[in-house]
Parts: C-alpha cells; structure tokens; sequence
C-alpha cells in the first residue's frame, strides 16, 4: 500500500480558464479513481478522480453552471462546471452531504494516491490493478467504507 500525505490547508483548485476557483477547508474523506462510463466519457479519459469532501467544507468563488440528471445506479446526480471553459468542478448526489472533487481540478495534485477503485466492470482493458487495491466491479456495498479506511490508513504517514 503506498502511503501519501494530505497538505496543508486549504486545499485550493481551479478550472482550465481560472474563472473558477474553490478552497477546501476540511480534510479530504477519500480519493478514488471510477472507471464508469460516464466518468471516461466526461473526462475523454480512462477514469474520473474523486477527492470527496464534506459539502459545508467547500468555497467557491465564481458562478457554476448545474447539470442533473439520474446515474447508472439510480441515484439523481449533480455535476457543477464552469460555465466558459466547461471543466466539471465537482459532483454529487442531491440528497448527500459529501461531494467529489474533480481532482484534476487541484492546483497542486503531486500527492494524490487513490485508495482504489470503483465501477471496474467498464474499465479500460489496459487497465491493471494491484494485488493489494481495493477493486469494486460498481458501486462499493458498503458506502465507500472501506475506501476510507484505506484512505485513513494511507494518509497517516
């Protein structure tokens, strides 16, 4: 298990054209990379990362534009993007008081290790993973439990 430590805070990111800014005041719960298809569709890549973080913790500056719709699993789904460069900021569900930060988004994303991996059943073939990572075919049984336990783990360094 690799081992990784959060910065200090406020972690602090923006969009491609810096319209948008955001400072996060709280300590993140979890980083994980999802393999879904609407991830890889809306990051024209091979997974989205989320850095997921307590809703009140989160400052923005600048106006976002909300996109909703219903995800995979049913649940209604909030995605939140600049409104000139359309970067996707952050996502949720609306009856959640956690959001996941885009983690690209970040300015500084040297010390991001994701604690493991969801929705692996549309990964990308070339994708591997460890022995030791914690892999979920779709959405974790437990409410990312586990992902946070591992994150816990691998922050205390």
């Amino acid at each position: 298990m690799f081992r990784t430590a959060v910065p200090p805070l406020p972690i602090t990111g923006a969009c491609q054209c810096g319209r948008v800014r955001y400072r996060m005041r709280g300590a993140p719960l979890v980083f994980y990379l999802c393999h879904c298809t609407e991830c890889q569709r809306q990051t024209s890549s091979a997974y989205g990362e989320s850095l997921r973080f307590r809703r009140p913790d989160m400052e923005i500056e600048g106006e976002l534009r909300l996109v909703e719709r219903l995800s995979e699993s049913g649940a209604r789904r909030q995605g939140w993007f600049c409104p000139d460069c359309g970067v996707r900021i952050w996502h949720g569900s609306t009856a959640s008081p956690e959001i996941n930060i885009k983690a690209g988004t970040l300015n500084d994303t040297s010390w991001l290790v994701p604690a493991g991996h969801i929705w692996t059943r549309s990964r990308q073939r070339f994708i591997a993973f460890g022995e030791d990572e914690l892999v979920y075919d779709r959405q974790p049984d437990d409410g990312y439990a586990a992902l946070a336990r591992r994150w816990r783990e691998m922050t205390q360094v």
